[in-house]
């Protein structure tokens, strides 16, 4: 029998290794990754490893003895650079071939890069893997005028990190208001309010057009005709999902994905693919999506392997994410495109509000900010599907925990 072969370094492979162990299927298993280190943590990358305050030690997910005790083969700083669906078999970059009898996609994504004149400028740092961060310490160290592009979850973590060390920091974003694409403009708002009153700077409505420097980027210059001139460039613009490797043996993409159904199987019914590469059907939110999140990534490895193993289940589960941010902690439970109400419970010129998003009268998303028992409670009521009255949600007047159990009843 060949082996199941995994490709990624993420936690869905990570998550991968310890269902196939569960399945009692992974001993002979092989683990291919373009990183030099075991499957680590990335989301800590913005946040404590950037600050300093997790040692690269902590980063793994699992230990080499887990590997060792599992029976998994690892290939690590190897990239697989070519895929035969025929002869089933992936080629890594010293032209090994691994063969394969299930392969499992879980190759993620890479930072989206600066395109504007400049932007081949040395000192333009990106936040995806442990070499970015680890390739920007010293500058991040030295430098006291920080720029950072974009004003995504990535961007406000790196500019917490940046404002809590000292830096007078600048955020640059597009849009007209911060996390635009994933929240609120009440959300949006609250995190405004948090970051300027740390002394970060935020400037929306403003787009790079380019960079300028001798030794490295020095200066931006921006839409509105205004030039900034910065020690450190940071750019959180998004992410590309690695398709190449499937792409180039003819798997089905979609959007800027590869395809699965809901048993995480491609268009190769030999091979899977999960996490922040996978184009999916959500049956709760009845539309097709990709999803960047560490829940998505171990819950579609879950199903993966349990496709694998021969099991029936299909994947279902509540998306939800996090983010810090200075001593807060945001919990997001759902996802809030296509709500037609919003519903705040707690004061949002406080440190302790949740949000609500509604549409047709039925809870769809939650932003729950320091309301850890929102958000749990959010996450079951999501899944109900039950119609709530909005001034439900916002009576603080009682515990959430005894609004919901009343509520699922």
């Amino acid at each position: 029998m060949e082996p199941i072969v995994i490709v990624g370094g993420g936690h869905a492979a990570a998550q991968l290794v310890t269902s196939l162990r569960q399945k009692g299927l992974a001993d002979g298993s092989v683990l291919i990754s373009d990183e030099d280190m075991l499957p680590y943590q990335r989301p800590h990358l913005s946040k404590a490893y950037l600050a300093g305050d997790l040692p690269a030690e902590r980063l793994p997910i699992q230990r080499q003895k887990s590997y060792d005790d599992a029976g998994v083969r690892l290939h690590l700083g190897q990239k697989a650079t070519a895929l035969d669906t025929a002869a089933r078999q992936v080629t890594l970059a010293d032209g090994t071939a691994v063969s394969y009898g299930a392969l499992i996609l879980a190759t993620g994504g890479r930072a989206r890069r600066m395109t504007c004149p400049g932007s081949d400028l040395p000192g333009i740092h990106y936040v995806r893997t442990k070499q970015d961060i680890d390739s920007m310490r010293d500058a991040f160290t030295g430098a006291q005028n920080i720029a950072i592009i974009g004003g995504g979850y990535i961007g406000l973590e790196v500019a917490a990190v940046a404002s809590k060390a000292g830096k007078t920091v600048t955020i640059i974003e597009a849009e007209n208001r911060v996390l635009a694409r994933v929240v609120a403009p009440e959300v949006s708002a609250f995190y405004t309010h948090l970051h300027e009153d740390a002394g970060v700077t935020i400037r929306t409505g403003t787009m790079v057009t380019g960079l300028e420097g001798t030794a490295r980027a020095e200066t931006l210059v921006l839409s509105d005709g205004s030039r900034l001139d910065t020690d450190l460039v940071v750019a959180g613009i998004g992410l590309i999902p690695n398709t190449d490797l499937a792409e180039t043996a003819g798997l089905s993409l979609a959007h800027g994905g590869i395809a699965v159904d809901a048993r995480c199987r491609t268009s190769d019914p030999h091979i899977y693919a999960v996490g922040d590469v996978a184009w999916f059907h959500h049956p709760l939110y009845g539309r097709h999506m990709r999803l960047e999140s560490v829940q998505n990534a171990v819950d579609q490895a879950k199903t993966a392997v349990a496709a694998i193993a021969g099991d029936p289940a299909v994947y279902e589960a509540l998306p939800w994410f996090w983010s810090d941010q200075y001593d807060l902690k945001l919990q997001i439970a759902g996802l809030s495109q296509g709500y037609d109400t919003i519903v705040t419970r707690g004061d949002p010129d406080g440190r302790s509000v949740a949000f609500f998003y509604l549409r047709d009268g039925r809870l769809i998303a939650a932003d729950c900010i320091a309301r850890m028992p929102e958000f749990l409670a959010a996450k079951k009521l999501i899944a109900a599907g039950i119609r709530i009255p909005a001034e439900t949600l916002s009576d603080e007047n009682r515990p959430f925990k005894e609004i919901a159990t009343e509520l699922l009843a």
